[in-house]
């Protein structure tokens, strides 16, 4: 059954998604992690694929940048095609002077200032969680392969390019967020409003503290740690 945005038969696609923003990395994932892998999306070029890991199932698709883009492809999978989980994997922007590039975090909850779940169901909450029991898994995981990791609130924005950039002080001082993304509020809405369960890896890309940044490729093939961690998820 296609929607307008994905091309895949339903049972083409595992009950878990791992979601890059960026589709190159999907694509990355599975030549890099997966066996038997097929293509399941080629709609707008936004990459699909499932495969194995381990000898157990698992898919990973690209969602595209920002709240309404992951918007579309997690409700099309949580909806029509019967997705139980979504992990998003994905790249942030440093908040708390403490973090260091290639740090990976976990995701407690998001806070943003959207319209993204006021406008989808009228919900009026700022902060949107990630699922528990998905999260905790995560998190053992990364234990199990001692990859470090620091958990806790990160912020959803609508704009990449913000006129005032010192508001990232404010963010973090009044907010509590330790990195800014641009996707997973919208993820973490979804996923309570279908009753499905959502959660969210990130790798530190670049800070507003200190003069560091990586490269699009690094952003691209580098991140490998929340990777590792997210595919223990396939069953």
């Amino acid at each position: 059954m296609a929607t307008p945005h994905i091309e895949a038969k339903k049972d083409e696609i595992a009950k878990t998604v791992l979601m890059p923003g960026d589709p190159l990395r999907a694509k990355f994932i599975a030549d890099t992690y997966l066996e038997d892998v097929k293509q399941f999306n080629h709609i707008r070029n936004m990459f699909g694929y499932t495969g194995t890991y381990n000898g157990k199932r698992i898919s990973v698709m690209g969602s595209g940048m920002g709240m309404p883009s992951i918007g579309i492809y997690s409700y099309e999978l949580f909806k029509f095609y019967d997705v139980d989980r979504i992990v998003r994997i994905g790249s942030a922007g440093a908040y708390a002077p403490e973090l260091d590039l290639y740090d990976t975090i976990i995701v407690d909850d998001a806070w943003s200032e959207s319209s993204y779940a006021k406008t989808q169901n009228d919900s009026e909450s700022p902060v949107m969680k990630a699922s528990n029991d998905l999260t905790e898994r995560l998190a053992d995981i990364a234990d199990k392969l001692d990859i470090p990791v620091i958990r806790g609130r990160i912020h959803s924005s609508d704009v990449f390019y913000r006129e005032d950039e010192s508001v990232h002080e404010e963010y973090y001082h009044k907010h509590k967020c330790l990195a800014v993304e641009m996707e997973s509020f919208a993820l973490f809405h979804n996923a309570n409003v279908l009753g499905k369960q959502a959660a969210c890896l990130l790798t530190i890309s670049d800070s507003f503290t200190k003069n560091t940044a990586t490269t699009p490729e690094e952003r691209q093939t580098a991140f490998t740690n929340m990777m590792k961690i997210a595919l223990e998820l396939a069953e």
